[in-house]
């Protein structure tokens, strides 16, 4: 049984920060005509904000382009993805939290015209960012497809969030990206450790050189790469078949490794004093989706 995600992920430099979210719209209209078939589009970390001053200058340019979830942005946003008929994943923007806290939040707009989840970034890249880190994890069902988790740029430096994702059932995880540093490499990396041994789809899509270094990429479930960009502006596509999730998670990586099997029921928990909790064998498997 196959479960296609025909996706189209924008490498782009970043939309100017004063920039009207018209030009936006039309920016995501151009590449559904370019691209007809893709129904999940999406944008690297922070596009809709530019790139005009370095981090540590940002703040105050970043605080007043912040708008709360249910702002005129997001209104607009949301009638964009409804008009198009796709999932809309702009990457992250600047959110104004109910607290009047400072939040880098990724959102996902589906195809009924709504904003379908949001995720604030757990791991602010410090000492460079003002935000402060979300308090959950997210994962949103595409109808006919699977489920997908959030993990922004430098959240998946730890391993917890792609882990955490995987057990609450994401076959995909899409990572918008603003990495203009020199650590893109070790991002590549990164991309395929956390496909393999959590056996899930990794999605990372990055700033578009001069501003960003690139090197968008899709993994796939056993780490193989699929598609690689440059650095230059691209759009890659591709159609993910979640269906390979629970083909991988059933034979094995490479046929040998079953990692979530791995416990029976007569196994003890294992204790995890870094954490103060444990593993449950119990509680190991992900959700059913």
């Amino acid at each position: 049984m196959s479960r296609p995600l025909p996706v189209a992920l924008a490498q782009a430099t970043p939309h100017p920060i004063d920039g009207s979210i018209s030009d936006f719209a039309r920016e995501v209209e151009a590449l559904v005509a370019d691209f007809p078939e893709a129904r999940f589009v999406v944008f690297p970390e922070l596009h809709l904000h530019g790139t005009r001053t370095p981090p540590r200058q940002r703040t105050a340019e970043l605080e007043a382009s912040a708008e709360p979830l249910n702002g005129p942005r997001s209104k607009v946003l949301a009638q964009l993805a409804g008009d198009l008929n796709i999932w809309l994943v702009p990457g992250s923007v600047c959110e104004r939290g109910e607290n009047g806290a400072l939040y880098n939040t990724a959102l996902a707009f589906s195809p009924e015209g709504r904003l379908a989840a949001w995720y604030r970034k757990i791991f602010p890249w410090r000492p460079y960012e003002p935000y402060r880190p979300g308090d959950r994890f997210v994962v949103f069902d595409v109808p006919g497809a699977g489920r997908v988790g959030f993990a922004i740029c430098y959240d998946v430096w730890f391993p917890e969030v792609a882990r955490h994702l995987a057990w609450m059932g994401a076959e995909v995880i899409v990572n918008p990206v603003m990495t203009t540093t020199s650590d893109r490499a070790q991002e590549l990396v990164l991309a395929r450790a956390n496909a393999i041994v959590n056996q899930v789809y990794v999605v990372s899509v990055n700033t578009a050189a001069p501003t960003g270094t690139g090197r968008s990429l899709v993994v796939d479930p056993e780490g193989r790469v699929r598609v690689e960009a440059g650095e230059a502006p691209t759009v890659l596509t591709d159609v993910l078949d979640l269906d390979d999730v629970t083909r991988v998670r059933r034979y094995g990586t490479a046929g040998l490794n079953r990692m979530w099997d791995q416990f029976g029921p007569a196994d003890d928990p294992l204790e995890l004093p870094l954490y103060g909790g444990r593993i449950d064998p119990a509680r190991w498997k992900p959700a059913d989706n």
